[in-house]
């Protein structure tokens, strides 16, 4: 009887799955698997488990910074209100700062959890390129490429029970495990386009991630991108597949506010 149940279980979620494969929201051949609600879900699991933590992220406390939070905030807006954003007022869109100077890391999580290390900021010269950075983060939400990593990774069935409510236990293993995702050359590239997309209508300069990839390249650390921003394509690729877009759209050249940058990073510890 408990071979039949297992088996009747089996069936019913693959062809629950080709039922609703039609159906599902699907970008560069990923099948999504979660609704919107999921997202944020997942998004705030992810936040919780974090803030568990400390050890490996050590969040910067508001309170104490509240500067620096200022600044992080207005770059998060300033992007968010270009218009360009899907998915704007439907996540959360909450910003934190993690205190490691040795880390050159952001991401992003589902739902709009948006984590920044000092490393990072510190490491970079213009707004521009740190906005431009957020941006390719801000866009693996927003264009909800983490189903497709996690799709890769964990594979259909473990999604499917996740979707279905069937395996919460995962989700808290997913959640613990959502920044170490690896995107598609796809994704990647998709979020290097509409960073410049999110950027180019702003106070910023449109092909700001570009800059970031360039300073890699100039200080001989191609080879040795971070994590979220590696391997799919090459950084000198990157350059000038971003710059492309930005001149595709015709985005202008914009200045930098005099000493708004360099104030961010004073506000740091």
């Amino acid at each position: 009887m408990t071979n039949l149940i297992k088996k009747s279980k089996t069936i019913r979620n693959v062809m629950l799955l080709i039922v609703l494969i039609p159906f599902m929201g699907c970008k560069d051949g990923g099948i999504n698997l979660f609704s919107l609600q999921r997202d944020i879900d997942l998004g705030k699991q992810v936040e919780t488990e974090i803030a568990a933590n400390p050890t490996d992220y050590p969040i910067l406390s508001e309170t104490q910074y509240p500067e620096a939070y200022g600044h992080l905030r207005r770059i998060t807006r300033t992007i968010l209100n270009s218009g360009e954003v899907s998915h704007k007022d439907d996540f959360e869109w909450k910003t934190y700062l993690i205190k490691d100077d040795n880390t050159l890391n952001a991401f992003c999580t589902p739902g709009g959890y948006i984590y920044v290390y000092t490393g990072l900021i510190k490491y970079l010269e213009k707004e521009s390129h740190l906005a431009g950075v957020m941006g390719h983060e801000i866009a693996h939400a927003d264009r909800r490429h983490s189903t497709d990593a996690m799709t890769r990774q964990y594979g259909v069935s473990l999604l499917l029970q996740i979707a279905l409510g069937e395996n919460p236990g995962a989700l808290t293993q997913l959640a613990t495990q959502i920044a170490e995702l690896s995107y598609s050359r796809k994704a990647e590239s998709e979020a290097d386009d509409y960073s410049v997309i999110y950027l180019t209508p702003t106070e910023f300069q449109g092909n700001g991630a570009a800059g970031f990839f360039q300073k890699l390249l100039d200080q001989g650390q191609g080879g040795a991108t971070p994590e979220f921003l590696s391997t799919h394509p090459n950084p000198d690729n990157r350059v000038e597949s971003i710059n492309a877009k930005w001149k595709e759209l015709n985005g202008p050249t914009r200045d930098e506010v005099a000493g708004r940058y360099e104030a961010f990073i004073a506000s740091l510890p």
